[in-house]
This record gives C-alpha cells, structure tokens and sequence, in this order.
C-alpha cells in the first residue's frame, strides 16, 4: 500500500482527526479501549500515574501508539492534570477507579475523582460526551429485589444495604455514578455509563489483575472448593467494545448493563475443569448445607440494541487462561496431555 493510500484509509477510520482522553489507560479495560481506540483512527491521550513506567509498556506497543498515543501523568485528584489531560479532547472516557474495599480509599476518591473528570470535560469546551465506566456493583445489590425480577439498566444497589454489610466497592460504585449523573447534570454534559459485570479474558496488561485472579484461584490450587455463589461474566473486548460504540452512536443514552451470562461459581469450574483436566480445579462446593443459589435473570439487550454481538463465557475463560499461561502467571500444561476439548465444556 502507497503513502496516499494508507493516508485515504486512515481518513476512512471513524475515529480520524478526534482526540479521546482515557483515564487510568493502563488498566484490564482502558488497555484494550485504548487498543480499540487506535484501531479506529482516534487520538489516545491517556492517564498514567508515571508514563515513564514499564508496566505500560504494552500501551507504547500498540499498533499506532507510536503516532496518536500521548500517555499524561495525572492522579485522579489532582483537577490541573485532569484538566490538561481533557484539553483538547471530543470525548472522554473515564474508567479509572479504586479497586478496595477499604471505605476511605474507594468512596472518596471514586467520587472526587469523577467529579473532577465531569468538570474538566464541561470547562474543556471540545468534549461532545463523557463514556463513564460504572459497575454491576452499582446495580444489583439490592435485598429487596424479587427473584423473578429482571435486572436491567433501571436497577440501582441498596446505599443502606451496601453499608451495613460493608460492601464499600458497590457502595463506591453506586455513589460515583450517582455523581457523575448529578454533576453531568449541572454542567449539561452528554453523560452516557457502562455497567459491566464480572469482567474475563485476555489480559494486556503484564499484572494480574482482580478479576484475572478470580479465574487464577481456580487453578492454581490456592482455592480447594468453590463458593456458593453466582456472578454474571463478560468478554474484556466485548466491554471495550460496548464503550466505543456508546460514544460513536448518537442515539446512545442512560446506562447500558455490559453482561454475557450469569452463571453459578460450579458452572465456572465445570468449564474450566473440562478445558484444562491438568489443573487441581475445585469440585466441591464450601458450603453443602445452604440450597444452590439460583441466577439472577438479566439485560443486555441496550446494547445488542446497538450491535454488540456478546462472546461466549466459555471461550473468554478459555483466552482468560491461555493468558496467563502466556505472560506466565500459570504453569503451562505438560505436551504429553492433550487440550481438553472445547465441546461440550458448556455450563
């Protein structure tokens, strides 16, 4: 391909000539936003806490990085390097966010933090819409809710609920999205929120993260039983994916429940026990007295409504261990076993 034909191309790229900013882009899903983003022909500005630090080197080795990603230096409270992180910008997305259950380190700065974002986008003048990545945490923790309901975008945790029980991550969760629909408000800024679940599958990033230890706990016999439990799981692109396509339709509003499935914690371990027979996968369950809990029923269709086609749980836990086998966080499986086969692993 010619010069000129690269540069017709590149002009084609919905994202040409448009500058995002992302926060936290080092992160498990700003690292693959970032990698879409660039796909698509955007600008990246992304916030780092150090640019210089060699945990995002696989951030500057994305293709196109090295001519339309500008990492920023910038803490979430810290409003001046926020701002000049937006400058500039026709959207952001702000997906950074504490990751603890310590109440002092996740609700403040969670909710100063976007805030400040929700700010700086109204003072920068360029911003057409802010991309918000809330969290199931902030939907689904209700004691109230009926089996039979469906939970859908409408769905808001219990704040009373979340604080007796010291849930301070949904607790965090609920009350950041909160403000950013408050101050989005005030400011007339064009708000729209992505509330994944459970997120898996290949990792970018060198770290494991909270999400990637969940599915590493199940395998590397740290955990000797499952919980009884449910969780509803989603591809890490597929969220990716459903941030940019929030920001790129015009119809695009509200919240928008990013979830392929619900499953139980031994529909999890079934899969991976038949993907990978070679690791010491739990098959019993720490609590054999209480009934199984069943699965909460739950939407996705705001974003099929959209066109984002789901991956399968299945094949993102699959790409989940795959990669940690890759970047070495998991023993590799001895060449004398063969691979489990992928049919009929389903829950």
């Amino acid at each position: 391909m010619t010069v000129v034909d690269a540069a017709a191309v590149a002009q084609e790229l919905p994202g040409h000539g448009q500058t995002v900013c992302v926060t936290g882009a080092a992160g498990y899903i700003a690292s693959w936003l970032v990698k879409l983003l660039l796909e698509r022909g955007y600008t990246v500005k992304g916030t780092v806490r150090n640019p210089d630090d060699p945990k995002n080197a696989h951030l500057k080795a994305l293709d196109g990085a090295a001519e339309r990603l500008i990492l920023c230096k910038a803490d979430l409270l810290d409003y001046d390097a926020i701002c000049a992180a937006v400058e500039g910008c026709h959207g952001v997305f702000h997906t950074a966010s504490p990751v603890t259950d310590d109440p002092e380190q996740m609700v403040e700065p969670a909710v100063r933090g976007t805030e400040y974002v929700i700010n700086a986008a109204a003072d920068a003048g360029t911003v057409r819409r802010v991309v918000f990545t809330s969290s199931i945490g902030a939907v689904t923790m209700d004691p109230n809710r009926g089996p039979d309901v469906v939970v859908d975008e409408s769905c808001w945790s219990d704040l009373e609920f979340c604080k007796k029980t010291k849930n301070w991550y949904c607790y965090g969760k609920a009350v950041a999205e909160q403000a950013a629909w408050e101050k989005a408000g005030a400011r007339g800024v064009d708000l729209v929120v992505v509330n994944p679940v459970l997120v898996v599958g290949p990792l970018l990033q060198p770290t494991v993260n909270a999400s990637a230890a969940h599915i590493l706990k199940y395998l590397d016999g740290s955990a000797k039983k499952y919980a009884n439990a449910v969780q509803a799981y989603v591809d890490v692109r597929d969220v990716a994916a459903a941030h940019v396509r929030v920001f790129e339709a015009p119809e695009a509003s509200g919240r928008y429940l990013c979830a392929e499935r619900v499953l139980h914690r031994e529909d999890v371990v079934h899969i991976l026990a038949k993907l990978f027979p070679e690791y010491p996968v739990p098959t019993r369950c720490s609590d054999e007295v209480n009934p199984r809990k069943q699965p909460y029923k739950m939407s996705n269709q705001k974003l099929q409504d959209l066109g984002l086609q789901f991956t399968p749980v299945n094949d993102s836990l699959y790409e989940t261990v795959k990669s940690l086998q890759e970047k070495g966080h998991l023993p590799a499986p001895r060449k004398d076993i063969l691979p489990a086969e992928l049919d009929g692993a389903t829950a």
